[in-house]
């Protein structure tokens, strides 16, 4: 990937990504929602090499936006041949079960945005007949669990749409890789008590290229999780529906 277009570019995984694609000498285009956060993304990927960096600050959950948004990455850097969509959050369990609003808060900005967000640029991919979407998913889609379902839930449908998306683009040259991170010592999940588990930032970004620069179909990042998540989605639910996970 070349031109590549970075949605959600202040997260903790898109960062890393970001300063390897601009080690590559990569032109990119950061779209984030807090400014002084994506200025300083933009300004240390320029540095680090990359060809060009424009940025846009800009709420992803704003619908309306998307097509001009991506109708400016595609002006701004010459075309595109590549797209990481790490836009999206955890969420608080106990709270989406209280409230619908909170609930509808990680569907719309998980899922719907996404959506949103990959109709339109899949359309503008499938007319040139080429180019890498890359999205970051997580293991909890796999199968839902008391302690995160509302957010599995969000990543679970976003899987299913991804996988039809392949299905669709496939004839016409274009790559569509789900990455699928275990555990990350990120912000969003600060509070949450740390193990053996947890990848790094970086660590899910190298994972995360190298399933773009493979093509690949889905990827479990470290791949341990396939394992983790093969054993977890083979328990009856007879017996899941009784664990505290």
């Amino acid at each position: 990937m070349k031109k590549v277009l970075v949605l959600g570019a202040t997260s903790a995984i898109a960062q890393a990504t970001v300063r390897l694609l601009a080690a590559r000498g990569a032109s990119l285009y950061l779209v984030g929602r807090n400014v002084e956060n994506l200025d300083a993304v933009a300004k240390d990927a320029a540095t680090r090499g990359a060809a060009k960096v424009e940025s846009k600050a800009l709420d992803l959950n704003d619908f309306s936006a998307h097509e001009a948004l991506v109708d400016g990455a595609f002006q701004a850097l010459g075309g595109l041949d590549g797209v990481v969509l790490a836009h999206g959050v955890l969420g608080d369990q106990a709270e989406a079960q209280r409230s619908w609003a909170a609930t509808e808060t990680v569907l719309r900005t998980n899922f719907l945005s996404a959506v949103s967000l990959l109709t339109a640029l899949a359309n503008r991919f499938e007319a040139q007949k080429a180019g890498t979407l890359v999205v970051i998913s997580s293991v909890a889609g796999d199968r839902g669990r008391q302690s995160n379902y509302v957010y599995g839930a969000s990543k679970g449908a976003l899987n299913v749409f991804l996988q039809g998306l392949r299905n669709r683009l496939a004839k016409s040259n274009v790559a569509v890789v789900t990455v699928k991170p275990g555990f990350v010592d990120t912000p969003m999940t600060a509070h949450i008590p740390k193990n053996k588990l947890f990848a790094s930032p970086e660590k899910v970004a190298r994972g995360l290229l190298s399933a773009a620069d493979g093509r690949k179909n889905e990827v479990y990042v470290p791949g341990i999780w396939a394992l983790i998540m093969l054993i977890i989605k083979s328990i009856p639910e007879s017996v899941f529906k009784k664990l505290k996970l």
